[in-house]
């Protein structure tokens, strides 16, 4: 029975989308390239690590989210260069330049990186935390033991 209500529960969480929302979102790039084929080269180009995790890792979404949201800022840098300027030409230039693209795949690059690395931080960060604890209750328990005397406290008794 419980296996049956986790099987259920998992069903809840997952996010599928229908054939007519792939379809119109389909449509809506469509008409988006057409309104603007610019903007669509550069973010073709310059999402491809998050499209890149969207097809490697498609159930992992909190990989997704960081690479993702981090990969879509640097992104946005070229996006609103071409919505100021406006010209023809414009995505090209802007391709050309080695550092736009650097900027755009580094800040994904930033996003896995805080993805693996944050974690191994937050485990630093209370470890040296519970240490700190323990140091402070081994004070406390010394001072009690020297005010009542070594039998309330054996200090040979303590493990770490």
């Amino acid at each position: 029975m419980n296996k049956l209500s986790k099987k259920d529960q998992t069903k809840k969480h997952e996010f599928k989308l229908s054939t007519s929302q792939k379809l119109l979102m389909f449509l809506a790039i469509i008409l988006l390239s057409f309104w603007s084929l610019q903007i669509v080269i550069i973010l073709l180009i310059g999402l491809l690590p998050s499209i890149t995790v969207m097809l490697t890792d498609s159930k992992n979404t909190h990989k997704l989210i960081i690479v993702g949201f981090f990969n879509l800022a640097g992104t946005f840098i070229c996006v609103a260069n071409i919505y100021n300027q406006f010209i023809t030409n414009h995505a090209i230039n802007i391709m050309d330049n080695v550092f736009n693209i650097i900027i755009m795949l580094g800040s994904a690059a930033l996003g896995m990186i805080l993805y693996f690395e944050l974690p191994n931080v937050f485990v630093m960060i209370s470890r040296s935390s519970a240490s700190r604890r323990l140091r402070n209750i081994d004070s406390k328990l010394e001072k009690i033991s020297a005010e009542w005397g070594s039998e309330v406290y054996d200090h040979s008794s303590k493990k770490l």
